[in-house]
């Protein structure tokens, strides 16, 4: 899938405001320009253009925001820099980073970014900050090749029912807001009657449909989403750990939450 946007007129361009996640499509570009979004928008710079980008907390010292209002994020977070054929992510600021499949980017150290799609998240104490990075890869030599198959996330196989229900659990992550928690049970249930009334949903059948997604993903070896994985009295942590899964691994995205948008054009 790729998105129109005007002809660059530079190598370092500001993003469309309409463009939606980067897990799903690119603007045309050329292979290894780097593409970094945050809540408020974001840049794209081609590779030979001798251009640092900076992200951290505080928009006028840096050209990605993320993670603004949280003072435990730095003003100025990290970078990201092109060495050699690579584009190399540096941690300058105080909490880690956390790259797909767990690894952490701690303060003072580098990481290197690989072609494809990689949600970064900045872990504070009571939150994680997304900073989605996309870089293009080169075209496949052959007509079928998985160019990208070693480096993008793999998004879980949901179904329609389930799906809408962790929209509805994890929408106030999906929104980014400051410090987000999953919806409670009888939240969800309010927000499922509202979208399909005829459907009579209760909140068991919701947690029904989350539990499954839980314990699917569990026998595929993700961690922390099971009862078992936890010590009694932790609260949502088991909801938190799952939308945090499918958060990475792009299986919900922002443009999901069109999906709550008006009753009746939900699955």
């Amino acid at each position: 899938m790729t998105m129109a946007m005007p002809r660059p007129s530079s190598k370092v361009n500001v993003l469309p405001p309409d463009l939606a996640s980067l897990a799903h499509g690119l603007p045309p570009a050329r292979p290894g320009t780097l593409f970094v979004r945050g809540l408020y928008g974001g840049m794209s710079v081609e590779p030979d253009a001798g251009f640092e980008l900076r992200f951290g907390r505080c928009e006028p010292d840096v050209h990605v925001c993320v993670g603004a209002g949280d003072t435990r994020v730095s003003r100025r977070h990290g970078r990201i820099t092109r060495e050699g054929s690579r584009w190399v992510l540096y941690n300058v600021g105080r909490l880690p980073i956390r790259f797909p499949r767990a690894r952490l980017v701690v303060s003072g150290q580098r990481e290197e970014i690989p072609a494809g799609y990689s949600p970064l998240f900045i872990v504070a104490p009571d939150q994680e900050h997304l900073l989605e990075v996309r870089v293009a890869a080169r075209t496949p030599p052959a007509p079928g090749g998985r160019y990208e198959a070693e480096t993008r996330p793999t998004a879980w196989d949901v179904g329609d029912r389930e799906h809408l229900v962790l929209v509805c659990l994890a929408q106030r992550y999906l929104r980014q807001d400051p410090a987000p928690q999953p919806l409670t049970w009888a939240e969800v249930e309010d927000e499922l009657q509202r979208l399909q009334p005829w459907k009579g949903w209760t909140w068991r059948q919701a947690a029904h449909e989350v539990r499954n997604v839980r314990l699917r993903l569990s026998a595929k070896g993700v961690r922390g989403v099971r009862e078992e994985d936890l010590p009694p009295g932790s609260g949502n942590a088991l909801n938190h750990n799952l939308i945090t899964e499918l958060l990475v691994t792009a299986t919900l995205i922002k443009a999901d939450l069109a999906l709550l948008d008006e009753p009746g054009e939900s699955q």
